[in-house]
């Protein structure tokens, strides 16, 4: 049975970002007073889903652009290598791609029913995000907004909808995080893609700014989700406890290092191995500190 095949192309190792994504919108949700489990786990699974497309999309027009051909694979980037390999046919893989996103469109149904129509422009947002990112967005410039938005964002202040039927300014500060770590993790595991990615004009900003530059970008971004919590918490919009995500500064650091060395491709991995664990990590520990604010205030 070819499933197994079909579950790896997803690259089911990377799926924890969606796990954690839904669970930092859920516990927002939660310390503002609402949460349902099942609501917050088809939420999640919605999620899931659409990341699931974006990984065999991805996959899929990097081989028809050729650069599936010249890449070289990390445990971090240069996608599953399914078709490559022989093991899966393109069009086997697109189909995947497809099948998935439009699994994932009855959830997005459910929650504007249930919840109200304004999730809806989130919804489709998000989706081009998914679909237009390997065929357009990135033969633009600084494409890395994409996934930072469609991926990291949105897919928070989404659980946040679709846990309280509402927006707030307080949700959607606490979503930025997750917005400029996931571009970061983007960023990053470009550093080692700028050969192959030329092949196809792609805009990355390895591309266009050159490593060094592109690294400085990393290394503010990074910085800015650290400072972006602390003033968001000096100001009010975020609770106190969510300060335990500065307890993933020093592997921040290490990631930041790292990027600077790009011409040694092991302390690339390492650094992206390093920038994984800051992406998930520190997501984690706002939701966390979101809970335990609510345990305060009870």
């Amino acid at each position: 049975m070819k499933f197994g095949l079909y579950l790896l192309e997803t690259r089911p190792q990377f799926l924890m970002l969606s796990v954690v994504l839904g669970i930092t919108g859920a516990c927002i949700a939660w310390y503002d007073g609402f949460f349902n489990i099942w609501e917050a786990l088809l939420a999640t699974f919605g999620l899931i889903l659409t990341h699931m497309s974006v990984n065999s999309l991805n996959d899929y027009f990097d081989y028809r652009s050729g650069i599936d051909k010249v890449i070289s694979i990390t445990p971090f980037s240069g996608g599953s290598g399914m078709i490559r390999a022989g093991r899966l046919t393109e069009r086997e893989v697109l189909w995947i791609g497809i099948i998935t996103l439009l699994l994932a469109v009855p959830v997005g149904i459910y929650f504007i029913l249930t919840k109200g129509w304004l999730l809806l422009p989130l919804l489709i947002v998000a989706a081009l995000c998914v679909v237009l990112y390997s065929p357009l967005i990135l033969k633009c410039h600084w494409p890395e907004w994409s996934p930072g938005l469609g991926l990291g964002l949105l897919p928070v202040l989404g659980m946040y909808f679709s846990q309280t039927g509402m927006y707030t300014w307080q949700a959607l500060i606490a979503s930025v995080p997750s917005g400029f770590l996931v571009h970061n993790l983007l960023l990053l595991n470009e550093f080692p893609d700028v050969e192959a990615d030329k092949v196809n004009n792609r805009k990355t900003l390895p591309i266009t700014l050159g490593h060094k530059k592109a690294a400085i970008v990393y290394t503010s971004v990074t910085l800015l989700v650290y400072i972006w919590v602390i003033v968001a918490v000096i100001l009010g919009a975020m609770p106190v406890f969510t300060l335990l995500a500065l307890l993933t500064l020093p592997v921040a650091i290490k990631a930041i290092c790292g990027s600077f060395q790009y011409d040694d491709i092991n302390r690339i991995v390492l650094a992206m191995s390093s920038n994984v664990m800051v992406v998930l990590l520190t997501q984690l520990l706002i939701g966390a500190g979101y809970i335990l604010a609510g345990f305060i205030k009870l």
